[in-house]
């Protein structure tokens, strides 16, 4: 027996859930933009957006690419909450190394932009 997993294929039903999701979203952002343009109250617009962006995503969640997707968005914030963040001293000195890096590089790239210029414009060429 064969111990490698099989991976369904996404049947058309699926894709046309996920087709109606994007589209669901893109109205409820066209909604927010249209309600602005017709000075409607704030709120209204926000409604019309949230209202978009909600009912694609429980058309995605009926899908299961889409439960794929939301289950990898899950599993990536879990991830981030992992990430040991640097004390606010170990930050500002890390970002003062990196200045000094960014400012000598800056000088030595300046510094061969010119002599290479110096070289070929005044001593190989004679222009000045």
């Amino acid at each position: 027996m064969s111990n490698q997993s099989v991976q369904t294929v996404s049947t058309s039903n699926d894709k046309l859930k996920v087709a109606l999701a994007v589209v669901a979203a893109i109205a409820g952002v066209v909604g927010f933009f249209y309600l602005k343009g017709q000075s409607k109250p704030a709120w209204m617009c926000a409604v019309a957006l949230a209202a978009g962006l909600v009912f694609a995503v429980l058309l995605l969640w009926t899908s299961s690419s889409g439960r794929e997707f939301l289950s990898f968005a899950k599993e990536s914030v879990r991830e981030t909450k992992k990430v040991v963040w640097p004390a606010p001293k170990e930050a500002m000195q890390i970002t003062g190394i990196v200045f000094a890096f960014v400012t000598v590089m800056a000088l030595f790239l300046w510094g061969t932009d010119k002599t290479i210029e110096f070289l070929l414009y005044d001593v190989i060429l004679g222009w000045k």
